[in-house]
């Protein structure tokens, strides 16, 4: 049941990161697009984007996560405390570009383009640094 709970771990993470590195990517385009039926089209992928699949994305990867860190005996491990605060910071992502994405719904963004590429980047610095713990477990 393990190995199984794990690969299911695996393909949240890819789908939530597939999202957390698309969606600051289609603020780039939209805050680029100005009003008008291009920027509905990109309210409409945001929210679904979102909503549809990263948000349950992270759910699962919260619940497996945690069932595969209580079950393997993580929790008292110094990498698996570093690894945790990476995905918190993750979250916190998550949370950013949700905010950001009702600014956008509400046509009330305040960023320029500049600022979502930017963005756009630190997802991957986490992820870097959780993929990194949790396959060498350095400490």
């Amino acid at each position: 049941m393990y190995a199984w709970i794990k690969a299911l771990h695996v393909i949240a993470i890819i789908s939530w990161m597939a999202g957390l590195l698309y969606l600051p990517r289609l603020f780039v385009y939209h805050a680029s697009a100005g009003g008008g039926a291009l920027s509905e089209t990109f309210k409409i992928m945001e929210r679904r984007l979102y909503r549809y699949i990263m948000t349950p994305a992270m759910l699962f990867a919260w619940m497996t996560g945690l069932y595969l860190a209580v079950e393997g005996g993580a929790l008292s491990s110094g990498w698996f405390h570093a690894k945790a605060t990476l995905v918190v910071l993750l979250t916190a992502a998550h949370l950013h570009d949700g905010a950001l994405m009702r600014r956008f719904a509400q046509d009330a963004n305040l960023h320029s383009p500049r600022y979502y590429r930017f963005i756009n980047e630190l997802p991957t610095l986490l992820m870097i640094g959780v993929v990194i713990l949790a396959i060498v477990k350095p400490f």
